[in-house]
Formats: structure tokens, sequence, C-alpha cells
């Protein structure tokens, strides 16, 4: 028989049983070591069970568990996410139909009750959210739900966060995107508003003539005040002046009487012959006048005269007029007028 060489012989190593268990139990340390292990990414929580219980949670970063014992159960996102409401069909109370559709902002508070209180949480919340639009938008009339968004967003707000609140999840935002009525309802709100505008423009278009007419009114109202006070006033200035002059033909006629008492007949006559002067004087000034008669001889007023002259040359210590031969004018005929006297 062919005999093994010499070097062949000296290179083989003995395998024994205890060198393989070795082996193996390095190979099944390492590969626990890595089953162990685990790195939860940031924005998410994991969920660890131990023979199918929850146990604990995993925070993001380095983790360990127990190998061939704990297991992760649930990976949940803890990041805000935004859920879109479907559009649906929803009935006001006034028996409009709408279609209605809007988002939703949560958030994860408790990654174990999102796990395990709820099976499906985007779906139950989804669901939740449609069927409290339907309740709040019904007990509303169709102006009221377009007009109250606010008022809708805040109550689905407050709804939706308490419901959720045993699933470990936290709503923080509500929003209505879209409340469409049907097209021959638009179509009959534009007519209505069209109606309403030019109504309004009609009001307003009245109540500015309104203003106007009031405003001349008023303006007509002052001036007139201003023209009566001014009259008024007018009359009453003109009656002062009536008043002094009358004082003064008083203090005139008094001072004249008082020189006739005391003989003054020449200042009497002259008195009476000024106010003769003056009053022929007017009528003959007067365009409208044609004829003019002279009531009195005209020997009357060439006495007059003369005592006019008489008492200016008493009072600058004359001696006395010496009348016209004869003593006075001739006298004029009576009846009879001059020619170029006589009117036309």
């Amino acid at each position: 028989a062919l005999q093994k060489p010499e070097w062949r012989e000296r290179m083989e190593i003995p395998v024994s049983g205890t060198l393989i268990v070795l082996v193996v139990l390095v190979a099944l340390a390492i590969l626990t070591a890595f089953k162990g292990i685990r790195t939860v990414p940031q924005g998410e929580s994991w969920t660890v069970e131990r023979f199918g219980a929850f146990t604990h949670t995993l925070q993001p970063g380095l983790n360990f568990i127990i190998p061939y014992i704990d297991t992760i159960g649930q990976r949940v996102n803890v990041q805000e996410t935004v859920l879109d409401i479907p559009e649906q069909a929803v009935i006001t109370k006034d028996n409009a139909n709408v279609s209605v559709d809007g988002v939703v902002y949560y958030r994860v508070m408790d990654p174990a009750k999102a796990a395990y209180q709820v099976q499906n949480l985007t779906q139950a919340l989804t669901a939740l959210a449609m069927t409290n639009i339907r309740a709040i938008i019904g007990e509303m009339d169709l102006d009221a739900a377009l007009s109250s968004r606010d008022k809708i967003n805040t109550y689905l707000l407050g709804v939706l966060d308490g419901a959720t609140d045993p699933w470990g999840a936290k709503v923080t935002r509500v929003e209505i995107r879209k409340i469409e009525p049907p097209a021959n309802l638009v179509a009959a709100m534009n007519t209505q508003m069209t109606a309403e505008r030019e109504r309004r423009a009609m009001v307003a278009r009245a109540q500015g003539e309104r203003e106007a007419a009031i405003a001349r009114a008023e303006g007509e109202k002052a001036a007139q005040v201003l023209e009566a006070e001014g009259r008024l006033e007018a009359a009453q200035r003109d009656a002062e002046a009536r008043e002094r002059l009358a004082r003064a033909e008083a203090e005139a006629t008094r001072v004249v009487a008082e020189a006739a008492r005391d003989g003054g007949e020449s200042a009497l006559g002259y008195f009476i012959s000024e106010r003769y002067i003056q009053a022929f004087g007017q009528l003959a000034a007067n365009p409208s006048s044609k004829l003019v008669v002279v009531p009195m001889e005209a020997s009357a007023l060439a006495g007059g005269i003369t005592g006019a002259v008489e008492l200016f040359r008493n009072a600058a210590g004359a001696g006395p007029v010496v009348p016209p031969v004869g003593g006075a004018l001739p006298p004029r005929r009576s009846g009879s007028v001059p020619e170029a006297g006589r009117g036309a």
C-alpha cells in the first residue's frame, strides 16, 4: 500500500469535538449580540413584546433587547401627521346638499396606546372626523355653514381631541377646506347676492339723497334766519333813527314854541318858511310831478323870509329889515297859474 508522505502527516491536525462546540458557541454569541441590538430612527417609537405581551417602548437611538425572548411589536410614527378627510355629501338644516372635505393634524403622544388601544388609528380618526362633520353641519343652515368655518373647526378640534385621548393621540388642528353647494344652488345664490347688492345700493343712494335734502333745507333755514335777523336789525336801527329824528323835531318844536311864547314871531315865521321851502323843493324835484300848485300867497312866503332875515340881523346886532314898498308882494290872482307850471 502507498504510504502518505511524511510532510503531510506532520500537517494534519486532529479535530476534536470540543473545538467544534467552541466554534458553534462563538457563532451563536455573535448572532445573539446582533439580534439584541436595535437602532430606532428619529421620529419613531417601537414597542417591545415579550412572549406576546407588551413590556416597554424603544426611543430613537441605540437600544438593547433580550434576544429570542423580546420582539419588536409595532413601529409607531410619533411625528405630526396630516390626515386627509375625503369629500362627502352633507345635508344642511335647510335641506341643502353640500360637498365637504377637510384635513386633520394629529400626533401620537403614547405609542403603546396607539399600538394596542385601537386597531387602526388613521382609519378610526378619519371615520370620527367624517361623522362629526356631518353632525355639526347638519345643525346649521347653508348660510351659517358657509360663514362659520372657524366655529366648525373649533367644534371638530374639541370633539376629536377628546375622543382620541384614549388612543394616545392628540389632534392639534382641524381645517375644513371646502363647503361647496351644487351648481344650481350656486347660481341661485349669485342671483340673490346680486339682488341684495342692488337693494343696498338703492338704499345707500336714497340715504344720500335724504341727507343732501336735509343739508339743503338746513342751509335754506339758516339763510332765512340770517335774513330775518338782518331785517330785524335794520328795522331796529331804522326805528332808532326815526326815534332820534322825532326827538330832534320835538326839541326843535319846543324851542320854536318857547320862542313864540316869548314873542319870537319872527323865529316862528322862519321855522314855518324853512319847512315850506323844503317841502316845495321836494315836490318840485319829483320827476313824476307835471303840475306844481302853490297853496299859499306869495306875500306870506315873502313875509316869512323877511322875518327870517330880520331874525338873523337881530342876532348879528343889525337894524330891522325894511319891508318892500307896499309892505308885501303883489297878490296872485286866485286860480291863476303860470303857463310854465301847467301840466302837459
